[in-house]
């Protein structure tokens, strides 16, 4: 990670900590007040030890004390919630930028799922962990030190000058530890990755038996991330041990200057004459100088986490959430046409294509396997980026709108179901679906057979991938679904694959009676349906 990439992942942390309301102030308040406490715990002890004034300095200690937890407390809470904020506000626009992911994506829908997830979370412990500690540890020594030269300007000088070397062995493995958690992060990304696409290519890798293989691919993915991880641990244990050194050498250092300035055995002249009483305050104030930068050294593995994930998000978010769709005040059958259309997915190049398909006609897009029929299908929905060329659809261009999924149907090759009852698929189709007029579709597209075979009959449970139905009977539930749509448009991928010839025809028909209300577009390689359409555009 170049310099140029930090300065660039922090200031993409700071504006989304910012656009959340950064607490900046009141968690300063707060960090000042938890000093305060340090500095009167400090006050009242040596009050105790020497005798002053027992019992008052007995129920400062108690109050000191709870003013701390309570400080303490409070500013974990408005990191914690700062943080949530932060994260609502980052999910929610990954969210939108994965759902509008185009097909022909060159990332991995694994490795984009894993950074919504997994990168998002990991920016928890930046906003509730670093930053808070990161202010503290800048106002924190300075408080106490100020405190310490009240009674011991000598010791306050001590326990300053350990910070200069401490910084810059901090400094060093800081820029190690941000490499690794950056290295660890694409590890942890490409395990995501492949694990997702495997999962999704299951049957697939079931049936050519590549268990075994996909299985040690998998391993050789853990085993990088499991070094990674050791290799941040590493770098976190070094400086840890740093921190801890030099906090045990500035306390020791103060106590061994004290307590020879109290038995006059300095082999030097000091400008300061130390009492018992401000040598015990001085003392008891030393470990807190560290204090908040311990609690930063914690935190510090947080921040490299934080910027490696913010790494790997900004890609993702550098174009911002995509512009909501324009309205479309179209109604009724609309005319589609494509205009010299070009579509490109890696080296596969398909186009330029010249059509239209009528309004308020049933139009086939036939050709062999590869020729691009789906490609067109998704490309007037507005989910395939143009190479080239215009969709004009009922005089509008797709360039304008964005997409014309709003007042389009669609139904593709796999059909996609939610968890539920064949009833409830049903009724995704729009919010003004009832029961009835799905149970009813559901006839019209000759399901009526298969309901009746199972018990359940439309309550009967899916899973997403539709399991219980066979292949014909899962196409007709998707064209039920985009029928009862209220779309201008339908799109068909291959309606009566899977299909006896009776089916078939039974579907021909039903295209045929809807296509008068809409324009129906079909990819197919039937020839009974292209032979059926008022249109057909023919692919090379």
């Amino acid at each position: 990670m170049t310099a140029a990439d930090t300065v660039a992942n922090r200031a993409f942390l700071r504006a989304y900590g910012r656009a959340a309301h950064a607490p900046s102030a009141p968690l300063l308040t707060l960090m000042l007040i938890n000093a305060g406490g340090a500095a009167a715990f400090a006050l009242a002890l040596t009050l105790v030890l020497t005798g002053k004034a027992a019992l008052p300095a007995l129920a400062g200690l108690v109050i000191a004390l709870a003013v701390r937890a309570l400080a303490g407390w409070a500013a974990s809470r408005v990191a914690s919630r700062h943080a949530l904020r932060v994260k609502a506000n980052l999910r929610r626009e990954a969210l939108s930028v994965l759902l509008g992911r185009s097909r022909g994506d060159a990332a991995s829908i694994g490795e984009a799922t894993g950074a919504v997830v997994d990168e998002i979370e990991a920016i928890d412990g930046y906003f509730s962990q670093f930053q808070p500690a990161a202010l503290e540890a800048r106002v924190g020594p300075l408080f106490i030190a100020v405190a310490v030269a009240l009674a011991s300007p000598i010791s306050a000088a001590i326990l300053l000058a350990t910070l200069v070397p401490f910084a810059a062995i901090m400094a060093l493995a800081g820029g190690a530890a941000a490499a690794e958690a950056t290295r660890q992060f694409e590890a942890l990304a490409r395990l995501s990755g492949h694990f997702v696409d495997r999962v999704r290519a299951l049957p697939v890798i079931l049936a050519f038996q590549a268990e075994a293989a996909e299985t040690a691919r998998v391993s050789v993915a853990a085993e990088d991330v499991s070094n990674r991880t050791l290799g941040v641990l590493r770098i976190a244990f070094i400086s840890t041990a740093a921190l801890e050194f030099f906090a045990a050498l500035a306390v020791a250092m103060v106590a061994v200057y004290c307590g020879f300035s109290l038995l006059g055995l300095l082999p030097f002249k000091v400008p300061e004459a130390l009492d018992f009483r401000r040598a015990l305050f001085a003392l008891a104030l030393a470990p807190e100088f560290y204090a908040p930068l311990r609690r930063l050294a914690g935190a510090y593995h947080e921040k490299q986490l934080g910027e490696a994930a913010a790494a790997r998000l900004r890609p993702l978010l550098a174009d911002g959430p995509p512009a909501p769709l324009t309205p479309i005040d179209l109604v009724g059958p609309q005319e589609v046409r494509l205009r010299n259309l070009g579509l490109r997915f890696g080296d596969l190049r398909i186009g330029p294509i010249d059509a239209v398909a009528p309004a308020g006609a049933l139009t086939a897009i036939v050709g062999p396997t590869g020729s691009g029929k789906s490609s067109v299908l998704a490309a007037i929905l507005g989910l395939t980026p143009l190479d080239s060329g215009s969709v004009d659809v009922g005089g509008l261009r797709l360039a304008d709108t964005g997409g014309f999924a709003a007042l389009a149907a669609w139904a593709g090759q796999a059909p996609a179901f939610l968890p539920g009852t064949i009833t409830e698929n049903l009724m995704a189709a729009g919010p003004a679906v009832t029961p009835a007029a799905a149970l009813a579709m559901a006839t019209r597209v000759g399901l009526a057979a298969a309901l009746k075979r199972r018990d359940g009959g439309g309550d009967t449970v899916l899973d997403e991938r539709g399991s219980g139905l066979s292949g014909g009977e899962r196409r007709r539930l998707s064209l039920a679904r985009a029928l009862l749509k209220p779309a201008e448009l339908l799109l068909l991928d291959e309606p009566t694959a899977d299909l006896d010839a009776v089916a078939e025809a039974e579907i021909i028909a039903l295209l045929r009676s809807v296509a008068g209300e809409r324009t129906v577009i079909v990819a197919t390689h039937s020839e009974a349906l292209a032979a059926a359409a008022d249109h057909v555009v023919r692919l090379a």
